[in-house]
């Protein structure tokens, strides 16, 4: 609209003028509007403010989120964790994870890529293709995808993994698992050629996430007394203030995943809400016919849980869609939570695969379902069967990938400095045994 009103104003003066003026005139508004198609300043405002968003989820929403679910005496220790990835992430990023992720990488293009290594090839007016951005702020919003997600495995291993295992499990993680899975879905590799549907991170993300903390609490084994010695969360002020912050953050998360200030980031934010309010009271249902009083941790919990499951579908449903995404989420991820730490009794100490695997799992698979025309979706090429076929795929590979080479990468860790603290660390806590710091000195 602004370009037909320019036009439309600017008519009679133009009529005026020389007929050599009105030449280099158009020669001016031609290269004028080149530059404005490359780089949208309303685009590249909500991307940067997305990315803050992001940032905001890991530093300091999931540090408090995790920071108030441990034991008094390893709050510490999680922060600390979250902090040290946030900035050991972003300089791995720089010097080589992006270029895996998104660079392009010859004949092995459909499988990583092989450039971009050291951010070379971005200057300053550098566009990312496909994008009205530059690529620096494709970059830094990736980057913050690439921080959260290793950071969301701290739940399965806190306060039992030394501190010098998580940064190298971290960085190896990073490389050998985020990377590929991410240029695979969204760096021009084979699963996004098969047109999987994954907006925001079902797979890149909450599945990796998941399954890596799953296998994690699986080879480190369990806490020192767990499941007979009750480990209640010791500030959950903490958690429920972290808890908060993601939910804003996620709106960064998801509508930020549109790379454009549109339509489509407009409805992600929207659905991304539904579905977290759904989770949220859907768990707490649950909690609240069982146990007989809803709790502070379920409700919470719930959101999550629907935050991650709406992730890959937020950009191609409608806000039924995600009411029953959201209400199935609290549901069943509810249900996951009871199952592996009660009857499995494995100790992902602060419930990542329930939460995040299985809610990535079913909101990959829903997308395939919602995104359908005949559910008030985008429509599918090869109708909703075909793209079931299409996300199951996608399911199979991450868990494949993730859990082998999570489990190469522990049993290379174990092998060259030890994962795990010793029993006098665990029983005096992480923060005094690590970092000779207390949480609180009251």
């Amino acid at each position: 609209m602004r370009y037909s009103r320019l036009q439309k104003g600017g008519l009679f003066m133009i009529s005026r003028l020389p007929s050599s003026s009105i030449t280099a005139l158009i020669l001016l508004l031609v290269s004028g509007s080149t530059q404005a198609q490359s780089i949208d300043p309303a685009d590249t405002s909500w991307l940067l403010t997305s990315t803050a968003l992001v940032l905001f989820m890991t530093l300091p929403g999931l540090a408090m989120f995790y920071g108030g679910l441990v034991r008094s005496k390893n709050v510490l220790s999680v922060l600390m964790q979250c902090f040290a990835i946030a900035c050991l992430m972003s300089i791995l990023w720089m010097v080589v994870g992006y270029g895996l992720a998104f660079g392009n990488g010859g004949t092995l293009h459909r499988f990583i890529g092989l450039d971009r290594f050291f951010m070379s090839g971005i200057g300053l007016k550098s566009v990312r293709e496909g994008t009205t951005i530059p690529e620096t702020v494709f970059f830094m919003f990736q980057m913050t995808f690439a921080i959260i997600t290793p950071a969301l495995v701290v739940g399965a291993f806190a306060e039992r993994m030394k501190f010098s295992a998580v940064l190298w499990f971290s960085s190896l993680w990073l490389i050998l698992v985020y990377a590929p899975i991410c240029h695979w879905v969204w760096g021009g590799g084979w699963l996004g050629d098969m047109k999987l549907l994954d907006f925001a991170g079902g797979t890149v993300v909450h599945i990796n996430a998941g399954v890596a903390a799953i296998i994690t609490a699986l080879v480190m084994g369990n806490r020192k007394g767990f499941p007979e010695t009750a480990m209640a969360p010791h500030n959950m002020t903490l958690t429920v203030a972290g808890a908060a912050m993601l939910w804003v953050g996620w709106f960064g998360f998801n509508a930020g995943s549109a790379l454009s200030a549109g339509y489509s980031a407009g409805m992600a934010m929207t659905v991304t809400h539904i579905s977290a309010a759904a989770g949220s009271l859907s768990w707490m249902m649950c909690e609240w016919v069982k146990h007989g009083k809803p709790s502070v941790l379920g409700i919470v919990t719930g959101m999550v849980a629907g935050l991650g499951t709406i992730t890959p579908a937020s950009g191609y449903i409608q806000p039924s869609g995600a009411l029953v995404i959201g209400l199935l989420a609290g549901i069943i991820c509810y249900y996951a939570t009871q199952y592996f730490k009660r009857k499995l009794r494995i100790d992902d100490s602060l419930d990542v695969f329930p939460v995040h695997g299985v809610g990535g799992i079913l909101g990959t698979l829903l997308t395939g379902v919602f995104a359908a025309a005949s559910m008030g979706g985008l429509g599918l090429e090869g109708g909703m069967g075909r793209q079931l076929l299409v996300q199951l795929t996608g399911v199979g590979a991450t868990v494949t990938w993730c859990a082998l080479m999570t489990f190469i990468i522990l049993k290379l860790v174990r092998s060259m400095i030890g994962l795990r603290v010793s029993g006098e660390e665990e029983t005096q806590g992480l923060d005094l045994a690590l970092h000779d710091e207390r949480g609180y000195n009251l």
